[in-house]
Order: structure tokens, then sequence, then C-alpha cells
């Protein structure tokens, strides 16, 4: 028995990380292949039963993972990044969750027949989004930077709210209506802000101060921050029922707004831990879906939904909108974003069993309509959002651009390079006169560290998705790819070669750990580069053809070549390296560094 339990729970994790592989290479969200998985291993082929497996730890462990999420969500959002847009926020959060809250309620009543007590308790429970179902939907909408942060921002503050509304609601319903209902109602109201935000802020304080201060060794940060959140929300939890969630996530925001702390490390290891326990979530509680309840409800369960899709949204949004600087196109495309995820769920399996319990007929079919809610919102917005977002103008363009490290003479050669072919090309230098000749050649140009914070804030990455490190000083490029390496994928991170390779000497014992790849060849080196276009040497563009074929490229002695970057059909920008993974076909363009009658001679004379 114990052996098949841990057997299930190792397919769960496997299914899950192969449903976000198998999104990642099709573009599409994760949640529809989680969901998908779940709904197949549950109610389908009855595989799989939650309930069965966990018994009564599900919840509890539903309700940690939620509040894991909640707190690494919470670490992101930092108040000078949102410059202008918090009065949206706010009225987002207060205003248009209570008009959501009363449309939903109101469709759920005079759509399904609901009692007044139970539609209300749906009514609150919808009011939350969540970074469950949002931040994954962000990656691959990519919207305009302002939607990106109100989204963001409204689906870790919205979770907390929702829940103490939902919480308030049923203290309402069981203290037997108005007379009982406001006094209690206002009591748990009041205790649950007062505990959410003063343990949040005790704590996050604390806990910065132990990171500033040094008095936690780095390799216990990652443990003590987890263990610090778990023990948190149980107590908060503990002390008054559903504030766990506000508690953590003032937390998160506390320490993610404290100056001199350090959470790069942190932040890499929830956003990790995060993705697993979302994708083991939304399998875990797709599979305790009731398909006849789900198709019970029938069409009226329709119509609810989308009450909520075209009705409660876009008012809410129009009326949080209203005086800010957001143009339409940004406010349709809010107005389109709001999908319900994992603590919708979750609120809704607890409250339906009280309710139940109580004598409330109603209740049990909270769960299968909040699900047809779930899947609706997911798989209508995550199919048609980046479309959306890309007819209205506030989609952010293919991350095919290039940071270039470096404003000397070849990184200015290579970026005009990528400039004239219809890739945007960025520079960084220290060095203000190499930043006032790029300029002046045509090329945007950073002036300062690239590593700095003022960089953090001020370089504009949009459309920018490689880092080229091709600046003459060695520690400067290793110090650049580790510092982006979370901003772009590793494998688009790259560092030119700035001393000869040894003969002999193993790459591990002269390479910087995360130094990026090896750009261009293992033979060449920064100087090389630099002498080659010194000597007359320029960057161009050649097609191969069926009858000049990429080994016919490479065997034309007439020439000194080092080919830079492949330009595929599709426009798609692939960058040579020693261990690429690509061969150059018929229709591709090579982009490369060209010196005319120099290949036999290697380097030229100098």
């Amino acid at each position: 028995m114990h052996q098949l339990t841990s057997i299930t729970i190792a397919l769960i994790l496997v299914a899950g990380i192969l449903c976000q592989w198998l999104a990642w290479r099709v573009k599409l969200p994760a949640i529809i292949f989680l969901l998908s998985c779940g709904v197949l291993a549950g109610p389908v082929l009855g595989w799989l039963d939650p309930d069965l497996l966990m018994g009564d730890l599900l919840f509890p462990f539903i309700s940690l993972s939620v509040a894991v999420i909640l707190f690494e969500g919470s670490l992101t959002l930092k108040l000078r990044e949102i410059p202008g847009l918090e009065r949206v926020i706010r009225n987002m959060i207060t205003l248009g969750a209570l008009i959501t809250w009363l449309i939903t309620a109101t469709a759920t009543a005079l759509l399904l027949g609901f009692s007044w007590e139970i539609a209300c308790l749906f009514g609150a429970i919808m009011v939350v989004t969540g970074p469950t179902v949002v931040m994954p939907m962000l990656r691959t909408v990519r919207p305009r930077e302002s939607v990106a942060n109100i989204l963001q921002w409204e689906g870790i503050l919205i979770d907390p709210i929702g829940a103490i509304l939902a919480v308030l609601v049923y203290q309402f319903i069981v203290a037997g209506g108005a007379q009982g209902g406001v006094a209690a109602g206002a009591l748990v109201f009041g205790k649950i802000v007062l505990i959410g935000v003063g343990l949040g802020v005790g704590s996050g304080q604390l806990f910065g101060l132990l990171l500033r201060k040094y008095w936690v060794p780095q390799f216990l940060h990652n443990v003590i921050a987890l263990a610090l959140v778990c023990g948190v929300f149980a107590l908060s939890n503990l002390m008054e029922a559903e504030s766990g969630l506000l508690t953590v996530t003032v937390m998160g925001v506390w320490l993610a707004n404290m100056r001199g702390v350090d959470l790069d490390e942190i932040m890499d290891f929830k956003e990790s831990l995060s993705l697993l326990l979302i994708s083991a979530l939304f399998i875990l509680l797709a599979a305790r879906m009731d398909l006849a309840a789900f198709v019970s409800l029938g069409w009226p369960a329709l119509g609810v939904f989308l009450a909520i899709q075209f009705l409660a949204r876009p008012l809410s949004v129009q009326a949080s909108a209203l005086g800010s600087g957001l143009s339409m196109a940004e406010r349709h495309l809010l107005s389109w974003i709001a999908p319900r995820g994992i603590v919708a769920a979750a609120i809704t399996a607890v409250f339906a069993l009280k309710l139940g319990a109580l004598g409330y007929e109603d209740a049990p079919q909270l769960v299968p309509l909040t699900f047809m809610v779930i899947v609706g919102t997911v798989v209508l917005q995550s199919t048609t959002a980046r479309f959306l977002a890309s007819r209205l103008g506030v989609a952010e363009p293919e991350p095919r651009g290039f940071l270039i490290v470096g404003a000397n003479p070849v990184a200015q050669a290579v970026g005009l390079a990528l400039q004239e072919n219809g890739y945007r090309a960025l520079l960084a230098d220290q060095n203000w006169s190499a930043v006032r000749d790029a300029k002046l050649a045509g090329l945007p140009a950073y002036w300062g560290n690239p590593v700095s914070e003022h960089a953090e804030r001020n370089l504009n990455l949009l459309g920018i998705g490689h880092l080229l490190a091709l600046s003459a000083n060695v520690e400067l490029n290793a110090l650049a790819a580790q510092y982006y390496r979370l901003e772009f994928e590793p494998v688009r991170v790259f560092s030119v070669r700035n001393r000869p390779k040894k003969e002999g000497v193993p790459d591990e014992k002269t390479a910087f750990r995360y130094g990026g790849r090896v750009l261009f060849d293992n033979t060449v080196t920064y100087r090389d580069m630099e002498r080659m276009i010194r000597l007359g040497g320029e960057i161009r563009r050649t097609a191969l053809t069926r009858e000049f074929s990429f080994a016919d490229y490479l065997a034309d002695v007439s020439t000194q070549r080092l080919p830079l970057f492949a330009i595929d059909p599709d426009e798609g920008i692939h960058v040579f390296t020693p261990d690429a993974d690509f061969t150059p076909k018929e229709g591709w363009s090579i982009l490369a560094l060209t010196r005319e009658g120099q290949a036999a001679d290697g380097n030229g004379d100098d």
C-alpha cells in the first residue's frame, strides 16, 4: 500500500513536469495540459483518487502549497515598478472586487436558483484570480508591462481578499443573517486584518534583518524562508481561521520592498518550488472533479460563466481604470484576462463541506460550478489572450533582440549588423566615449554598469531575449552572464573568449561558473575579432541556396570568415557556438565577420 502511494505521488510529479515541458514546446499555457491530465487520470480513467491517496492531509497540503505560491509571488511585488498604477490596482482589489461579487452572486441566484446565501458565498469566492493561473498565462501572452504589472499585483493581492470575503459571508450565514451576522463579520474581519498585517510585517521585518545582518548562513536561506512561511501561515490560521493567506502575502511584499536585502536565491528556489506545487495541485484538484455533477448543472451554469467573463470583469476593470492613463486597448485586455485557479477551488471545497453539513442543499453544487468557471476561464483566456493582445497592439514583441555588454568596436559592429537585419540591439558600457560613438553610429546604448541596480531599473529590455557579453573585460563578461541568467534563459546567454584556450587544460579549470556559452568559435578571442575589424573586416549576410550550401560556404578559402549568426526562413536567429545544435540549410542566411583574402594567414598581420 505504501509503495503504491509512493509510486502515485511520483507519477503525479512526473506528469506535472511533463505537462509543463509540453506547454513550453507548443507555446500554450501549462494549465490546459495539467487540467486535462487530472481529469483523464481521475474521473475518466479512475486511476487517481486524491481523497483516497492523501486522506485528511489533502486540504492541509493544498493550503500550505497555496501559501508558498502566494509568498513567492508577493516577493516580486516592488512598489517602484508600478509608478502611476497604484490607484488602478487599489480600485481593482476593492471596487472591482465588489462589482464582481455582486454581479456573480446575482447571476448565480437568478440563473441556477441557488439561495441568496450560497450565491453570495460563490460570488465572494469568484473574486479571486491568483498567481497560480495568472503568472503562467502572462509568460505566454507577454502583454505590455503596465498590463502585466496590474494583473500580477491584482492576482496576488486579491487571493487573501477573496478568502477574507468568503469567510465573512460564511460567518454571516452561520450567524443567522443580519441580526448576528454583521457584528460577527465585523469582529472576524478586524481580527483577520490585525493578525494578517501585524504578523506579516513582523515576520517579514525579522527575516529581512536576519538576511541583512548576515545572521543566517547562505546555505540556510531557502530552507529557513520555506519553514518560516509555513510556520507563520499555520500560526496565523491558528489565531484566526483563513488569515494565513493575508499574513504570508504581507510578509512577502514587506520583504520585497526592504532595502539592502538580497532575495535573488530565495526567489529562484521559491519559483522552482512553486512550479512543482502548481503542477501537482492542478492535477490533484482536477482529479477530484465529479463529471456527473459537472454535467448536471446544465446550461444555466454556462450563463453564470458568461456573466462573469463578459459582464462582471469588463465592468469592474472599466470602473477601476476611470481617470487612469491606461489606453482603451490596455483596458480591453485587462477586461479579458481574469482566470480562476487553485485558491478558488480550495476555498470552495472547504466551505461546501461545512455548509453541506449545516443542511444547505445547494452547497455541494458549489464545487462543480467553481470548476466549470476555472476550466472555462483558463481554457478560453489562455487560448485567445495572446491573439487578442497582438490584435490590440499591447503584446510585447518576440524576445529576439540582444543586450550587448560593451560598446567597443566589436560590439558596435555586431550591434549594427543585428539592427540592419531587423533585430533589436542594446549596448551597455561604462566607457562614455564608447557609448557616445555607439549612439553616433545609430545604436541605442546605456551608459553605466550593466549589472548595477540603476541598470536594473532603467534598462529597457522590451523585445530582448539574448545576452552577448562582448567587452574586453573577462570578469565583467562573466559577471554579466551570471547576473542575467535569470532574466534570459541560460541557453541564450553568451560570452566571448577573452583569452586563448590553453592546450591540455580542461575548460572546468579556467571557466567561470554561469559564465555563459562560448560565443562563435572556441579558438577565437575578443582580440582576434577586434583585430579583424581594425584591419578592414566587416559583417556580411550571405544567403544559402541549393547550389551554395553551408558546407560550400565553409569550404571557400578565398575569404577569412567567422560565422556569427544564422537566420532561418522564419527570421528566427541562431547564435553560432562550439556546441551549436543547428545546421543552416537552403533558405537560411549567414551573418559572418568577413575579411577578404585573409583565409590562409589566420588573423592577418598586425
